[in-house]
């Protein structure tokens, strides 16, 4: 499903250059749950930005789904990013003014999916995420466990291939945590592919594949075949 060939991405500071990624190939199969790990400043973010089409390698090709999409437009990327990435951030980026409901609604909106419909997606999203009863809630009326739900539960009403969740446990106490990942598994287990940035090593254990990296690159790739 996913396809990086020789990925590189450099940033230039003044006058000096980054290699935020240096030589990076990767293949990802539908239906993975990987766990990236490695230390501050490895190349994680900028690696999970490329993924998401938030960034473009310096060179090198990206393939998602059999389509070299570092050859798309910007809006095509758009367009790609919308129907087949969802993201989930440790801050939650929920738009402070909007319900729960609208948060959710608000991909569909963008793209145009008709009222009944999006009102049967989100119905559907919220009972399966358990905030029913916190539809009409604003962001500042919820915990930071339900945020995060909320914040899933906006990533997946597109219905994407992929989930990108950078540090989603990291602003929750550890029964949030458990729980957001709980969601995050269930969704990978109806074959959605997911891979979480994580700097815990206990939650990167629950995936079936670790990757860690170091200065820009891939520096050991794991695989369990099962979840622990």
């Amino acid at each position: 499903m996913i396809r990086l060939q020789q990925v590189h991405r450099i940033f230039e500071v003044g006058d000096q250059k980054v290699h935020a990624l240096n030589d990076v190939s990767l293949d990802i199969k539908c239906s993975e749950y990987i766990a990236m790990m490695g230390p501050s400043g490895s190349g994680k973010s900028t690696l999970l930005n490329i993924l998401g089409l938030l960034d473009q390698p310096t060179s090198g090709e990206y393939i998602l789904d059999g389509q070299d999409v570092t050859a798309l437009s910007d809006q095509a990327q758009a367009e790609m990013r919308r129907d087949k990435i969802g993201f989930v951030f440790q801050f939650f980026h929920l738009v402070p003014r909007l319900s729960a409901t609208e948060n959710i609604a608000l991909p569909m909106v963008l793209a145009g999916v008709p009222v009944a419909e999006r009102k049967v997606r989100v119905s559907r999203i919220l009972d399966a995420v358990g905030l029913t009863d916190r539809a009409h809630h604003r962001p500042d009326q919820l915990s930071g466990g339900q945020r995060q739900r909320v914040a899933i539960a906006r990533a997946t009403v597109m219905e994407p291939a992929v989930i990108l969740a950078d540090e989603p446990t990291g602003n929750l106490d550890s029964a949030s945590g458990k729980d957001v990942l709980d969601i995050l598994e269930r969704l990978n287990d109806n074959d959605i592919t997911l891979i979480v940035v994580t700097h815990n090593l206990d939650i990167a254990k629950r995936a079936r594949r670790r990757l860690h990296m170091v200065d820009g690159r891939i520096d050991s790739d794991t695989t369990t075949g099962k979840r622990t």
